[in-house]
């Protein structure tokens, strides 16, 4: 069975966060569709509000104290990342971009990514459009053609007793989940096994 390894990242500051609650909603919905593909799905969740120290002492000394390096290396040996933030002045959080920032820029290349958003009013959905997209678009990322963005309006069902934010969700993780099908141009590709010299001489030996 192929696997699949998904890095979410949650820019939340409060606890309990909405971000994270979107976050861990796209995830599940994605492991969900990814098993029901035929692959074996591991989910690393990752709160960045828990290494904003580590963040910033990266900016100074330029060195990732080993947390953090310990995140840098999940996120580049990932097959796809789920990445929400709130919205903080029309745009992505100073917490969310100074992760990003500390990242190789080459290291996201061609990786499936999910985008989502939080905030305390519609007006801010733009905010995937107008500051997200143009982000990962920068680092050549995949991205799934659905953003999901929660507001406070969306925790909760409608007349109906539908849950629109539920459909949003399961939309955008049904496009992870086709991104994440296939080879994958942002896995880093297998190493090469080397033989040892006798049984390599044993090959050309037996093709005789």
């Amino acid at each position: 069975m192929e696997s699949r390894r998904i890095t979410v990242l949650s820019a939340g500051l409060g606890v309990p966060s909405s971000s994270r609650l979107l976050a861990d909603q796209l995830a599940a919905s994605a492991e969900r569709q990814l098993g029901a593909a035929g692959y074996a799905v591991t989910v690393d969740i990752v709160e960045l509000r828990d290494l904003a120290v580590d963040i910033a002492n990266n900016f100074v000394t330029g060195y990732a104290a080993p947390r953090l390096a310990e995140v840098i290396a999940g996120v580049e040996a990932s097959d796809g990342i789920i990445a929400v933030t709130p919205v903080f002045s029309a745009s992505y959080s100073g917490l969310f971009k100074s992760f990003i920032d500390v990242l190789d820029p080459k290291s996201l290349d061609g990786k499936a990514v999910l985008l989502g958003a939080t905030g305390g009013t519609d007006r801010h959905q733009m905010v995937l459009d107008y500051a997200l997209r143009p982000l990962f678009s920068y680092l050549r990322t995949r991205m799934a053609a659905t953003g999901v963005f929660a507001g406070p309006q969306d925790w909760g069902t409608s007349d109906d007793g539908s849950s629109t934010l539920a459909e949003r969700i399961n939309r955008a993780a049904g496009e992870l989940t086709r991104l994440l099908e296939g080879p994958q141009p942002g896995r880093k590709p297998a190493q090469m096994e080397s033989l040892p010299f006798e049984q390599l001489l044993a090959g050309i030996s037996g093709a005789r």
